[in-house]
């Protein structure tokens, strides 16, 4: 670990309130939330080190002099996003989500250009969503007539219109954030002379599709004016709900794996900038804190799984982190809500519950230390640029299309709109669960770059989900299998919107299907039978199901997970992802497929548990993950080494007999590091305003090193290592 400056931005925060030292996590910037009192909290943000950032939604927000006629005179109430039943949809009371017209575009505009002159240095439009259940406001009406140049069809007449809907959400919110961007970077560098960065934090396209939302997701690729993204992933996506071999459950690991992969494809490549999210709790209140700490390892580790990102958004909310109160445990959670449900029983109503006692506290000491060890080793991910998978590399690539978003409502019999998205996870949570690395590409990326599925041996496509937006993309599937590749094709051609009016239909060749044309492409039948065929120097395995009877069919997914480990060259299910990055090493280890542990052989600190112990051949279980720091892989080129710290180390200095640095991190709060010196420690001292103190210390011979704990009170603290 090193004294990184905070002008890298590696990790960040986004927080709405004025700047308290309690929930100081030491990241590098942060996103001050909305325009409230902006120059205030800019100024308190500012004086504590931070970077500044603005982030404020695109789609939704507190807009009324906008709605109500205050910004420019005319009422734009109908432009809230509106249900079949004239509902809203809204994300509170007069906050409703937006059809995002010219009008609005220009509201907007006007607050960030206060931004600017604020003085901030990059801009977060976050979760430009449209729900793929709206679309009957009289805004979106306009927009219709002005696209399609036809009047307005009700998006759940039939599959076509459902699909044309979605497409013409997807591109008003792509154009609303490419009109923002260009307009804001030119005011910024006209006025300051200043090249003002703009970024996206958005869901993943995974999560958009299983929650029935549209966003612009890939279309942002073409957008030269969006600089980069935050993948929006925490436990609150992660853990909706998927089936796999017939279970629906929350498997927040490896749903959040797949969420993750899918986000690093809107970069890989283009030298554009990703921060990976991960909460420590989430919006749902209603979980203890042993849930929310299980849950935020559980997203960590899949993070750390795609090494081409390296950069983290520690903290949404930090100050709901520190500050907020939930119950210590799962039991007494449930005791909270048998005690609930004995009141209600007895004729109580639900909002007069009151319980016996307030069992609810703040966040638990451990979580809180281990959390500031967790948020600064990922500080010191960008320095780890060896990776390696222990157990040989395991990527199979699992195609996903932006038009996934656009069936979610199927109003034509024989679709599926259930909930889980299926068809999907079918697909991929096989192959995860198995140990297979599973890359959810973006299939739309390979239209944009010739040579994008090159690094991948075997890819998994469907489309009875999702539909392909050009032929260029069958050609260049095609093209790639020739020259060596291996496509797992899954699909029956039953899904009713392969009827939807699209190219495929449209020319004067006309296919049934996108897969007819892709079969085509291949120099295959057009509807060949299930098997292997052999297409130039690659081939192609058929699988003529349904890919939600993966998810539903356990012996279906099954044979499918063993059919593609075959033609991988992969000797069996492993059910570990296992991946070292530099000195650091993740794992985990699947449920549901064993009830074995693996084991890590050799030694490390394990950076997820209490104390950071030094720990031989850890194992996992089932359902388990790990971040662990390898003792044989310690830098042991400076007579010390500080391996993990929970807060920031600044002015590091090692000489032949002592380890010096600056600490900082949120008060009320016990400080821990684990170092490593060439000899055992004489001594550890501390040093704040004006006083000294020794410190207990324990030394580990074997691992030679040291363990050593103190409070921080927020402010600079001088700490000294001899030996």
């Amino acid at each position: 670990m090193r004294d990184y400056p905070r002008t890298e931005e590696r990790t960040g925060v986004q927080e709405s309130g004025p700047f308290e030292p309690v929930f100081d996590v030491q990241s590098d910037f942060v996103m001050v939330y909305g325009f409230h009192d902006l120059k205030n909290r800019i100024k308190k943000w500012k004086s504590a080190g931070y970077v500044i950032h603005l982030m404020t939604g695109v789609s939704w927000g507190n807009y009324q002099d906008y709605l109500f006629a205050r910004w420019d005179g005319i009422n734009h109430r109908d432009e809230g996003q509106k249900r079949n039943n004239g509902e809203e949809r809204a994300h509170g009371p007069d906050v409703p989500y937006m059809v995002p017209s010219n009008a609005f575009a220009h509201y907007l505009a006007d607050g960030l250009k206060y931004a600017v002159d604020c003085g901030v240095e990059a801009i977060h439009l976050e979760e430009p969503e449209f729900w793929v259940e709206t679309g009957y406001s009289e805004a979106f009406k306009r927009e219709w007539k002005i696209y399609y140049k036809e009047d307005w069809i009700d998006p759940q007449s039939s599959c076509d219109a459902q699909y044309r809907a979605s497409k013409l959400k997807q591109y008003l919110y792509t154009r609303t954030l490419d009109r923002l961007c260009s307009e804001l970077k030119e005011y910024a560098l006209v006025k300051y002379g200043r090249l003002l960065r703009f970024y996206v934090p958005t869901h993943s396209l995974i999560n958009y599709s299983q929650w029935k939302i549209v966003s612009p997701e890939s279309a942002l690729i073409d957008l030269p004016t969006v600089d980069g993204y935050i993948a929006q992933i925490w436990t609150g996506t992660s853990r909706s709900a998927n089936v796999f071999r017939g279970v629906k459950k929350e498997r927040t690991f490896e749903t959040a794996f797949l969420e993750y992969g899918v986000m690093q494809e809107l970069v890989r490549g283009t030298g554009r900038r990703m921060w990976y999210l991960a909460d420590p709790i989430e919006d749902n209140p209603r979980f203890s804190w042993q849930d929310y700490r299980a849950n935020y390892y559980r997203t960590v580790a899949a993070s750390l799984f795609h090494p081409e990102i390296s950069d983290y958004e520690v903290a949404p909310w930090p100050r709901r982190i520190m500050k907020g109160r939930h119950e210590a445990t799962d039991e007494t959670l449930r005791a909270r809500h048998r005690e609930f449900r004995a009141f209600v029983e007895a004729g109580g109503k639900r909002e007069d519950f009151r319980p016996s006692e307030n069992t609810s506290v703040t966040i638990p000491p451990e979580y809180k230390t281990n959390l500031l060890v967790v948020m600064h080793a990922l500080r010191d991910m960008a320095d780890q640029k060896e990776t390696e998978w222990p157990r040989g590399n395991t990527e199979v690539a699992v195609a996903l299309a932006d038009s996934a978003m656009f069936q979610r409502i199927c109003p034509e019999e024989g679709g599926y709109d259930g909930d889980e998205f299926s068809p999907f996870f079918g697909l991929a949570l096989p192959l995860v669960k198995a140990g297979i690395a599973a890359r959810p590409v973006q299939l739309d990326n390979i239209r944009r770059y010739p040579a994008y599925l090159d690094t991948f041996r075997t890819l998994v496509l469907s489309y009875e989900f999702q539909k392909p937006s050009s032929p260029d993309i069958n050609g260049g599937i095609a093209e790639w299998v020739k020259n060596g590749g291996t496509l797992v094709y899954v699909g029956n051609g039953a899904d009713p919107f392969h009827r939807v009016r699209e190219w495929w239909n449209s020319g004067a060749v006309k296919y049934e299907n996108p897969a007819e044309h892709l079969m085509g492409a291949l120099g295959l039948d057009p509807n060949p039978e299930d098997g292997l065929y052999p297409v130039g120097k690659g081939r192609v395995l058929v699988l003529g199901t349904d890919p939600r009877e993966l998810a539903e069919n356990a012996a279906l997914s099954d044979s499918y997970r063993d059919r593609v480990l075959e033609l991988a060259g992969m000797d069996g299910p492993s059910a570990t992802l296992d991946l070292r990055r530099g000195a650091y090493r993740i794992a985990a280890r699947m449920d549901e497929v064993t009830e074995e542990a693996c084991v890590l052989p050799g030694e490390y600190i394990d950076l997820f548990a209490d104390g950071l112990p030094v720990v031989e051949d850890p194992e996992l279980g089932p359902d388990s993950v790990g971040l662990y720091y390898d003792v044989g892989r310690i830098d042991r080129s400076a007579p010390a080494f500080l391996i993990a710290l929970s807060g920031r180390a600044e002015k590091i200095a090692v000489s032949q007999r002592s380890l010096k640095f600056v600490f900082r991190s949120p008060s009320e709060m016990t400080a821990a590091a684990r170092i490593w010196t060439r000899r055992p420690p004489k001594s550890v001292k501390i040093a704040s305003s004006g006083e000294q103190r020794d410190l207990s210390f324990d030394y580990e011979p074997d691992s030679e090193t040291t363990y050593f704990t103190f409070p921080s009170d927020g402010k600079p603290i001088r700490v000294n290592v001899a030996f």
